[in-house]
């Protein structure tokens, strides 16, 4: 079997697999999940070996620190994952949510309501747990899934696949084949796949982008930014910039350039040096519009708050920004005028997840306009339909 035979293949069992999901109650999806759970519970030492596997070869090859700690599942965070499960098996499932109905004067009654996609596929890099995340959004939304980790968390992928499937069946696919072929395939794959979703770095979404015949939720790139304005407390400035960069840099969430208002820089860049010496990180002041994913931050400083937004709608990747500031005019145009899925006044730029945000576990986060944008909970993996009920209704 060829790569287009099995991915085609794949997708028809994706699909039928769909049509019966479809059918389920909540309650049952919620056993499924619960399932999920106490699977990856039982196989912890199986999975935490194929992952020390994983990470170990990632080592010898030269990934870097910030690609190593993504691609490590650690214990606090394995048993994240699991806790990521029972949650959203705790959240309201939004398939069947009547958004509105309405009543017209001939004699239809309207129904705008939500429903699954039907086959979400998902391709990512590095961080195993996602393949868990995506499993467990998508079988609470009845949307059947096809993954495709990246090479370098293989093993620990076919572990997870292992332990989902066992619960979920083929609602939950898993292409354990290399190659970008196998890719393309999945994103060309009209008809069978509702709509694809990058995880992954930017060459990976513009690839699939490129290629893709089916519609892609993404955001190409993290290049988040802190303004601190000159009306801002330095305390709270200076513990926002630390916990945005460098808490976890490698997320897309991660500040990448801090921008101080020009009247404070003599007295706060100093501040900056001293904490960026203390913590490890090396300060640029001409990587305007880079995603380091690094202990690297780029820094300017701009004549106001004005000039801030500005700044960010041109450099920026339009994913989450925060601006630190004691005067609440400035906080609001600046909430108003940054055109970013996330926009943020006293807080760090890290709070850009669906679990923060209260969704459970994410699927990613979007920076289009269309359908989804921010953080992609369960709401986020559904469309609609209108159901219409007349009475012999007919139109004149």
């Amino acid at each position: 079997m060829n790569t287009a035979e099995y991915i085609h293949d794949m997708a028809k069992k994706a699909r039928a697999a769909a049509a019966a999901l479809r059918r389920l109650s909540t309650a049952e999806k919620n056993a499924m999940l619960l399932a999920v759970a106490d699977g990856l519970e039982t196989a912890r030492e199986k999975i935490a070996a194929a992952n020390a596997e994983d990470v170990a070869a990632a080592g010898a090859a030269g990934l870097s620190a910030a690609m190593v700690d993504r691609l490590t599942l650690t214990s606090a965070r394995f048993d994240a994952m699991v806790e990521g499960v029972r949650h959203v098996v705790s959240l309201p499932d939004p398939v069947g949510e009547v958004l509105w109905t309405r009543r017209r004067p001939s004699g239809i009654e309207i129904r705008k309501i939500r429903e699954p996609f039907g086959v979400v596929a998902v391709v990512f890099e590095s961080r195993p747990n996602v393949f868990v995340d995506t499993a467990a959004l998508c079988l609470k939304t009845g949307n059947a899934t096809i993954l495709r980790g990246g090479r370098e968390a293989a093993r620990s992928n076919a572990a997870l696949a292992e332990c989902v499937r066992a619960a979920a069946g083929e609602a939950v696919q898993f292409v354990g084949i290399p190659g970008h072929d196998a890719v393309t395939e999945l994103v060309r794959a009209t008809g069978l796949v509702d709509v694809a979703i990058p995880r992954g770095g930017e060459r990976l979404i513009r690839a699939m982008c490129e290629a893709a015949l089916v519609p892609v939720l993404k955001h190409y790139r993290g290049v988040c930014h802190i303004y601190v304005d000159d009306r801002a407390d330095l305390a709270m400035a200076l513990s926002i910039l630390d916990n945005a960069k460098v808490q976890r840099p490698g997320a897309c969430n991660a500040a990448e350039c801090l921008l101080v208002h020009e009247k404070l820089a003599p007295l706060f860049l100093p501040m900056v040096r001293a904490w960026a010496r203390d913590r490890g990180v090396t300060l640029h002041g001409d990587g305007a519009g880079v995603e380091y994913l690094s202990l690297d931050l780029n820094v300017a400083t701009v004549p106001d708050w004005r000039a801030a937004i500005e700044w960010i709608n041109e450099n920026g990747s339009h994913h989450s920004d925060a601006i630190v500031t004691g005067d609440a005019e400035r906080a609001a145009e600046f909430l108003r005028d940054v055109d970013s899925a996330c926009v943020y006044h006293n807080a760090s730029t890290r709070f850009t997840d669906g679990a923060e945000f209260g969704m459970g576990a994410e699927i990613g986060i979007s920076t289009d306009k269309l359908h989804a944008r921010g953080p992609m909970g369960l709401e986020e993996l559904t469309t609609y339909k209108y159901a219409i009920a007349g009475d012999g209704a007919v139109r004149r």
